[in-house]
């Protein structure tokens, strides 16, 4: 029989490194249950979103979009240019509270249901990995066989399913950075034209390959912020993935299980130190440790526990999502002070975002001197040149583009042809003059206001400055 286990040594290392330094794989058990069968069914509709999202579009634009070379996002088919860039920021901003907020009530929920990172692993890769290397006991006999036909059948079967695997995904990954029609452009085309698309999709690959051949589960412990604030997230009324030691333990610890002993008498709890919830544990933790950073709240260990404590005629819920307040003190889940400070600050940011995308413009135009240049003299007329840039972040093309001068009163003349056109979901560029006369102009700076039209549509006004001599008649 042991005894509650207080010493914190394990806190000081991971189940993924040994003594020497090295390596060391995790061969969790199958695991199986209630919350497992949700979590399939959840990581069959999150891997198809993820799949698929990229090549969805809505009214022309793709579904999620992250084009950090461009700077154009989409987000649920909205799309952000770089002038919208502060509503990108505080769209982030909202998920981030809303994490925290999540994390603060419910814990690390999220890495074990709804991350990419443990939906490719555990239901991908790790059940790939199952039906080709078997169950916990095959895979530990396998890893210290020696190479022979079978392990070499195996591992190699393995590895190349791994690497194409990681090459679809690489291939999505590029779409959402790219655009998925730039994607399918490229493949038409084949690699022959695109070389350096070609060269980061192998790297792409070869990441992904890396991360589920070799890393694994240690993104989720090493590599990961995420769990790393916890620290400062969680308290004895966060939900977690918990070990209820209160009854567990008893009053003399955990102990094998014995059918003919009044366990209840001999104050032993009822855990019966089976190790089931270690065994199954993708991490390789002991949930009975406590809170762990490492732990993703897979929910694999309440699955077996329930399982071992139905057959030795216990009740189940020994491990199960709780609070350590309610587990200690009974306490049933109530709103914080924090809960309630985050959800004030997530109400405030989410009105101001959907004020912001009120005042939204859908296009907007830019009227810049051209550098180098300050005026120049026709007759009576003083003459500015300037640059435009016109963003149409609209699902329609503007044709016929003309500028009209409101204030002052004055001419605006347009080099090249006399209208412009600009492409749905595009940009436009151009230069004009803008001719004033000398009479006409009441100080060396005056402000323009500038109307642009679309096929004698007004769809946008642009403001400037025009710099004329500082003496005037």
């Amino acid at each position: 029989m042991s005894t509650v286990n207080h010493d914190e040594s394990f806190r000081d290392s991971i189940a993924t490194i040994d003594e020497k330094g090295k390596r060391a794989f995790i061969h969790p058990k199958k695991p199986s249950g209630p919350f497992y069968d949700k979590r399939k069914w959840l990581s069959y509709f999150l891997l198809v979103f993820l799949l698929s999202a990229p090549f969805i579009k809505i009214n022309g634009n793709q579904f999620l979009l992250f084009n950090v070379v461009d700077r154009r996002f989409n987000i649920f088919s909205f799309p952000f240019w770089p002038q919208d860039f502060h509503l990108f920021v505080i769209s982030m901003i909202i998920g981030v509270v809303g994490l925290a907020l999540f994390t603060v009530a419910f814990g690390r929920i999220f890495c074990g249901w709804f991350c990419p990172q443990t939906i490719f692993m555990e239901m991908v890769f790790r059940r790939i990995e199952f039906w080709i290397d078997g169950d916990r006991a095959q895979q530990m006999r396998l890893a210290k066989q020696a190479w022979d036909a079978e392990k070499i059948r195996k591992r190699v079967g393995k590895w190349m399913i791994f690497f194409l695997i990681s090459f679809i995904i690489a291939n999505v990954f590029l779409a959402y950075l790219i655009g998925s029609d730039e994607l399918i452009q490229f493949i038409k085309e084949g690699p022959t034209q695109n070389t350096g698309t070609l060269i980061a999709l192998l790297i792409f690959t070869a990441v992904f390959y890396f991360i589920y051949a070799w890393f694994r589960e240690q993104v989720c412990i090493i590599a990961c912020p995420y769990g790393r604030m916890q620290g400062v997230l969680l308290d004895n009324k966060t939900i977690n993935v918990a070990y209820d030691h209160v009854r567990g333990e008893g009053e003399s610890g955990r102990g094998k299980f014995n059918k003919n002993e009044d366990r209840k008498a001999l104050g032993k709890g009822d855990c019966i130190d089976c190790k089931v919830c270690v065994h199954v544990c993708p991490t390789g933790i002991d949930i009975r440790n406590g809170v762990q950073l490492e732990c993703i709240n897979c929910t694999a260990c309440i699955d077996e526990c329930d399982a071992i404590m139905e057959k030795v005629g216990f009740p189940k819920g020994l491990i199960r999502y709780a609070s350590e307040d309610e587990i200690v003190k009974k306490e049933p889940f109530r709103l914080t002070t924090r809960m309630k400070g985050y959800i004030a600050v997530l109400a405030i940011l989410v009105g101001v975002f959907i004020g912001m995308l009120f005042l939204r413009n859908e296009v907007e135009a830019t009227v810049l001197h051209t550098p180098g240049q300050l005026f120049q003299r026709e007759g009576h007329h003083i003459v500015n040149i300037y640059n435009y840039d016109i963003v149409n972040k609209t699902n329609q093309d503007f044709n016929n583009v003309t500028f009209k001068l409101i204030e002052p009163k004055g001419e605006i003349k347009l080099v090249g042809s006399p209208t412009a056109k600009v492409p749905k979901q595009g940009l436009a560029k151009g230069t004009f003059f803008v001719k004033i006369l000398e009479s006409d102009l009441e100080d060396e700076k005056v402000a323009l206001k500038i109307e642009v039209y679309s096929n004698s549509k007004h769809i946008e006004t642009a403001t400037t400055n025009f710099v004329g001599p500082r003496s005037f008649n």
